[in-house]
């Protein structure tokens, strides 16, 4: 069965950096569209990036732009997302999500994904 797992997440003070993975198993990787996303207590889960199965399309919301980078290593099974410079305000569950698509984009929408992971903690101190 499709399982993803994420990884790398903690305790940063505001303006550091952390790099999160999100390794896929019992999946063709490149045959999926990924994405970031994160809920923060008492939110709905939103979109941070995602990425297209080639990796050659890449989306960011505003909130994020220019400070997180996302990639993925398809011969890996692997996607990461680097975040710089951040701010209290990106303390979250970060998850990975997976969807199987022929699409030659990638989706913001955590509606569209169905396929999560666990979750890891991204927590930053002013």
């Amino acid at each position: 069965q499709v399982q993803v797992v994420e990884s790398g997440g903690g305790l940063v003070q505001a303006g550091g950096s952390l790099r999160l993975s999100c390794t896929a198993s019992g999946l063709t990787f490149d045959d999926y569209i990924m994405g970031w996303f994160r809920q923060a207590p008492g939110k709905e889960r939103e979109g941070v990036s995602c990425i297209s199965r080639s990796g050659h399309y890449t989306f960011y919301p505003d909130s994020v732009k220019g400070r997180f980078t996302i990639s993925r290593d398809n011969a890996k099974n692997t996607m990461y997302l680097q975040t710089n410079s951040l701010k209290p305000e990106d303390t979250a569950k970060y998850y990975c999500g997976a969807v199987r698509t022929l699409y030659d984009g990638c989706y913001i929408n955590p509606g569209r994904y169905n396929f999560w992971g666990q979750g890891t903690q991204v927590t930053v101190s002013s």
